[in-house]
C-alpha cells in the first residue's frame, strides 16, 4: 500500500468508522478491533456482537470504498464467500421437508448425465464435503467465462474423484455449486429466488441477495487485495460465476443479525432439520468429522461453537455462534488477506475470558519420525521443491500458488533454530500436527495433516 494511501486509510481507521454501539462503547473490544485492523492493514470492517438475543455492538470501522473515502456502517454490503453455504443448506432442507429432495438420494437422480462413478454420491455427501468431488477452482473452469448451469455441471463431470464417497472429508466448492443446480432441477426455481422468498424476506434480511455487479446496490463495499505490498481492487469474474450456490451472496451486518435471530428461534425449518444441519459428518470408518451442512462444528476452550468463514473477490466473512453461551460474533472485511478468526477469537475473549482460546505451548513429541518428515517438508518448501505427488486432498490452488507463497516466505529466513510440537489432533481419519517454528528473525506456526495412506493432506504456514 502506498504511503499516501496508507496514511489516509490509517486516519479513517483511527476515527472508528460509523454506527453506534448499543452497549456504551465496549471500549476494550473497540480498541482491540482498531489495533488489529491497523496491524493487518484492513481497509474496512463491520462487527456485530449479539449476547442472549441483544445486539450489544453493530458498527463499521474504516473504509467501505478507499477510492471514494466512504466509511463502513452496519448497512454496508459485503460479499459472503463460503459463509453463503449455510443458506444453500437451508434451502436444501426446505426442499427435503417438502419431499422434493432426500438427503440420501443419489445426486444422479437430478444430474441425469453425470458419470456412472457418481452413483454412490448423495445429497448429504455434497452438503458435508464428503463426496470426493474436487474443488472446481483447481482450474477446471475459466473464472472469466460465462457458463450455463448445464455447462458448469459438465465441467464438474470431468473432475476425477479424489476418494470414495463418504470415506473422508475435503472441502469442495464444486459440491455446493452442484447443490444449486440440483435445487433448481428439483424445485423448478433458481436457488436465489427461493432464498429471497423463503429465507431472506421472512427473516427480515432486507438487503441480502445474490451478487449482481450490474445492478445498483446501495452501500455496496469494494473488495481489495494486496499485490506486491500495494492495495489493489478485487479481480473480476464472470457474472454467471457470481450466482452459484457455493457462496455468491451480498449481505450486510444487519442482514446477518436478522439471520442469527432466525437461528436462535429455529425459524423456517423443523427442529429435526436443524438437528441434522448441525450434526457432524459421519465417515464410512465410523469416525466423525466436525462439519455439518454448511457449518463447522467446533469447540473452543471447551465451549461449542458453530461457525463458518468465507472468502471471495477481496472479501472475508466470519460468523461464530457460541451456542451454550448465547453469544454470536459476526465480522465482515473487504480485504482478501484479512484473518478474521483473530478478530473473532480476540473479541470472544474480551466479552468472556472463558471463551479465549488457550495459548498453545510446546508438548512432548512422541512421534519424532513425523517431525522429521515435517522438517524435510519445510526445507523443500523453502527451496521450491514441494512435490505434488506427496500431497493428497490439499485445497485447490495449493499448487502452484500457495507453494510459491511459502517459498517467498521461507527462503530468506534460513534454517529454523527450533521446532516444537504444539498440538496433535485427529480429524476424521487424519492426524493433524501443529508446530511452532523459530527462526532468527521470525516465529511461524505450521499445520501438517497426514492421511491414512501416509500422504500429506494439509500443510499451512503463518506468522505467529
Amino acid at each position: 500500500m502506498g504511503g499516501r494511501m496508507l496514511a489516509a486509510w490509517a486516519l479513517v481507521v483511527l476515527a472508528a468508522g460509523s454506527g453506534r454501539a448499543q452497549s456504551g462503547g465496549l471500549p476494550a473490544v473497540e480498541s482491540f478491533v482498531l489495533a488489529e485492523m491497523q496491524r493487518q492493514q484492513v481497509p474496512g470492517l463491520a462487527v456485530a456482537i449479539v449476547r442472549r438475543g441483544e445486539v450489544i455492538l453493530a458498527k463499521g470501522y474504516g473504509l467501505a470504498n478507499v477510492e471514494h473515502q466512504v466509511r463502513v456502517g452496519p448497512e454496508t454490503i459485503f460479499q459472503s464467500g463460503s459463509l453463503g453455504k449455510q443458506f444453500t443448506a437451508t434451502v436444501v432442507m426446505l426442499l427435503v421437508e417438502e419431499g422434493k429432495l432426500a438427503l440420501d438420494d443419489s445426486i444422479t437422480k437430478y444430474l441425469k448425465d453425470a458419470p456412472s462413478e457418481w452413483e454412490p454420491i448423495t445429497v448429504r455427501h455434497l452438503l458435508t464435503h464428503t463426496s470426493g468431488i474436487p474443488d472446481y477452482t483447481e482450474g477446471a473452469i475459466d473464472l472469466r467465462r460465462d457458463y450455463s448451469e448445464d455447462e458448469l455441471a459438465k465441467a464438474a463431470y470431468h473432475l476425477k474423484l479424489e476418494f470414495p464417497a463418504g470415506s473422508r472429508w475435503n472441502y469442495s466448492n464444486t459440491g455446493y455449486l452442484l447443490l444449486g443446480i440440483i435445487i433448481h432441477r428439483a424445485s423448478g426455481q433458481f436457488y436465489g429466488d427461493i432464498l429471497h422468498d423463503r429465507v431472506f424476506a421472512p427473516l427480515g434480511m432486507n438487503t441480502a441477495r445474490v451478487i449482481s455487479e450490474e445492478d445498483i446496490v446501495p452501500h455496496r463495499a469494494a473488495g481489495y487485495r494486496f499485490v506486491a505490498g500495494r492495495l489493489k481492487n478485487q479481480e473480476w469474474v464472470s457474472p454467471s460465476l457470481n450466482t452459484t450456490a457455493d457462496g455468491s451472496l451480498y449481505f450486510s451486518l444487519r442482514d446477518l443479525i436478522a439471520w442469527d435471530r432466525g437461528l436462535r428461534a429455529k425459524a423456517l425449518l423443523r427442529a429435526e432439520s436443524w438437528a441434522q444441519i448441525y450434526d457432524p459428518a459421519k465417515l464410512t470408518s465410523g469416525r466423525r468429522y466436525p462439519y455439518g451442512f454448511g457449518w463447522e462444528i467446533e469447540e473452543v476452550a471447551g465451549h461449542k461453537v458453530d461457525q463458518h468463514a468465507g472468502a471471495w473477490q477481496g472479501f472475508e466473512s466470519f460468523l461464530a455462534r457460541y451456542v451454550e453461551d448465547e453469544l454470536t460474533i459476526i465480522v465482515l472485511a473487504n480485504l482478501a488477506e484479512a484473518d478474521l478468526e483473530r478478530f473473532v477469537d480476540g473479541i470472544a475473549g474480551l466479552i468472556d475470558p472463558a471463551l479465549k482460546p488457550p495459548e498453545l505451548r510446546p508438548i512432548a513429541d512422541h512421534e519424532p519420525e513425523v517431525t522429521a518428515r515435517f522438517k524435510d517438508l519445510l526445507a523443500a518448501a523453502s527451496q521450491g521443491r514441494l512435490k505434488p505427488e506427496e500431497f493428497a486432498y490439499v485445497r485447490a490452488g495449493f499448487f502452484p500458488d500457495r507453494a510459491k507463497a511459502y517459498l517467498e516466505m521461507l527462503r530468506a529466513l534460513g534454517g529454523p533454530s527450533r521446532i516444537d510440537l504444539l498440538r496433535r489432533q485427529e480429524l476424521g481419519d487424519d492426524r493433524v500436527y501443529t508446530y511452532q517454528v523459530a527462526y532468527q528473525t521470525k516465529m511461524l506456526v505450521a499445520v501438517l495433516g497426514i492421511a491414512p495412506n501416509g500422504k500429506f493432506s494439509q500443510f499451512s504456514i503463518r506468522p505467529k
